[in-house]
């Protein structure tokens, strides 16, 4: 039963129960449903399947401690900051020279720590901005910003017009730019 329930959480309701439990089950649940992905960061960027495994384990290890004491509201594009800035410094300590093209580029995200509130924050105004649409404004551009599919793709699984959809997406792309804007969120 317990098993059931969990499964029809959402992230932040498990991250809210970890944080007053610090059950590391939770926490092994919630990242197993990304540990593709963060996998799959370290591969594109350790270019080493082992490197890579040792890594989304160390990363692992590090959100569960991280998690205890900071505030999360979306779990997985956290994740993926903290995923690269693990395998960004890894770079950085395994042959500067020859990573410092990568570490430069990315320099700006490794010393995110002090911009992650400002980036929950401006995710957290996105969020409540998209509620605000209309109910098939939200489906698509959900589905086509967040979920990058096709205006093919969102006319099948909306069943809506391809014409209708271009303008939902259009509209609801407008509506959140008025929303943040009037919010005073930027960029």
């Amino acid at each position: 039963m317990t098993q059931e329930k969990s499964i029809s959480r959402t992230d932040e309701e498990i991250l809210a129960e970890y944080r007053s439990t610090a059950d590391s089950e939770l926490i092994g649940q919630l990242y197993n449903n990304y540990l593709h992905l963060v996998y799959g960061l370290c591969l594109k960027y350790l270019k080493s399947r082992e490197e890579s495994q040792d890594a989304t384990m160390a990363i692992y290890e590090n959100i569960s401690q991280k998690l205890l004491t900071t505030e999360v509201q979306h779990f997985k594009s956290w994740l993926y900051m903290v995923s690269k800035n693990h395998c960004l410094m890894e770079l950085r300590k395994s042959n500067p020279e020859k990573n410092a093209h990568v570490v430069m580029e990315n320099d700006a995200i490794v010393h995110l720590n002090d911009e992650e509130d400002i980036l929950e924050s401006k995710l957290s105004v996105l969020d409540e901005c998209i509620s605000e649409l209309k109910e098939e404004q939200q489906e698509c551009v959900k589905l086509f910003f967040l979920e990058k599919k096709s205006y093919n793709e969102v006319n099948k699984l909306t069943g809506l017009e391809l014409k209708k959809v271009k303008s939902h997406i259009q509209n609801g792309k407008r509506n959140l730019k008025i929303c943040l804007e009037s919010k005073n969120v930027n960029g």
